[in-house]
């Protein structure tokens, strides 16, 4: 029987050794996968904070051009017609810049 103990021993040592080649392979793989979850989760904080500063600024710039056509208005009430005419368009492009950014970025993310 001792004879046969050094052949179990080795053939014990060889199937560890996969088994810890195996176990290997799946750390790896896991780490990989977490680092693109992680690499994933940073793109969409990047197009939330580029979404939120653009937003910020369009909220910002509305009312400046609010405030603005106001205080036009009451110093020239005739012109009040075409001070909203010109401050609506202010506005909605504001509305369509904000979209178009996040689709921009979103477009660079990929």
């Amino acid at each position: 029987m001792s004879k046969f103990l050094p052949a179990l021993v080795a053939r014990e040592e060889r199937r560890e050794g996969g088994l810890v080649a195996r176990v290997g392979a799946v750390d790896r793989q896991t780490d990989i996968g977490l680092a693109r979850i992680e690499h994933a989760a940073e793109l969409q904080v990047g197009l939330l904070r580029a979404a939120g500063y653009v937003g910020s600024r369009a909220m910002q710039e509305v009312a400046l051009v609010s405030q603005m056509e106001a205080n036009l208005s009451a110093l020239v009430p005739m012109a009040i017609g075409r001070l909203q005419a010109i401050g609506g368009m202010v506005i909605l492009e504001a509305v369509d810049v904000v979209p178009e950014t996040v689709r921009r970025v979103a477009r660079w993310s990929r």
